[in-house]
């Protein structure tokens, strides 16, 4: 059983940055990739990033890729998600799921946080 719990959400301007955090406990955690998703009102939940517990290796969709940036309190299990230089297009619920591979596919999971909203202002 994983546990998580997302937070760090809120209003941000249309260039500005924010952090997201994800904090996880469980057992086996260190055997689990941690992957962000977002879903915005209407759409199907999708993937922004993942990394892993063992390494420092993230890696991100396109949409996001140069913008966000993931990385890793191993001694906390805290995985946080940077977000530089917001779109409008970026504003949606932000998840954090954790899985025994990094899917790109949100229906595979088993597990999630509640998630933390981010608005975005123009």
């Amino acid at each position: 059983q994983v546990h998580l719990v997302e937070s760090g959400g809120g209003l941000v301007q249309t260039g500005g940055s924010l952090r997201l955090s994800c904090a996880a406990s469980g057992r086996g955690l260190s055997n689990y990739y941690i992957s962000w998703f977002r879903q915005a009102p209407g759409t199907e939940r999708e993937y922004v990033g993942h990394i892993t517990w063992g390494n420092e290796f993230a890696e991100y969709d396109p949409s996001v890729q140069g913008r966000f940036t993931i990385s890793k309190d191993n001694d906390k299990f805290t995985v946080f998600l940077q977000m530089n230089n917001v779109k409008p297009q970026d504003a949606a619920i932000y998840y954090c799921g954790a899985a025994l591979w990094p899917y790109k596919s949100a229906t595979i999971y088993k597990y999630w946080g509640l998630g933390t909203l981010v608005t975005v202002s123009s």
